[in-house]
């Protein structure tokens, strides 16, 4: 369930992660200062189990797809 304070955008990146890697955590922020060009995202599932942090990393990439072309750039924290 997504946080009453997250914004529109915020909220669409993670209810996206949460469908498709289902974490035990999960924190998205924009930090473009409202813009929308710039997101911290801290995600914590099982499915990273194994993985390498670049694998985690491009599996976060893959479920943004699209969206991630128009930003200036998304800091990500991964962890198993």
């Amino acid at each position: 369930e997504a946080p009453d304070f997250l914004d529109e955008k915020e909220k669409a990146i993670f209810d996206r992660l949460s469908d498709a890697l289902e974490p035990t955590a999960l924190e998205v922020q924009d930090i473009s200062g409202g813009c929308g060009s710039m997101y911290a995202v801290s995600i914590t599932t099982e499915r990273f189990q194994g993985l390498p942090v670049i694998k985690q990393h491009r599996l976060v990439n893959e479920v943004l797809g699209e969206d991630i072309k128009s930003w200036h750039g998304i800091q990500l924290r991964t962890k198993a």
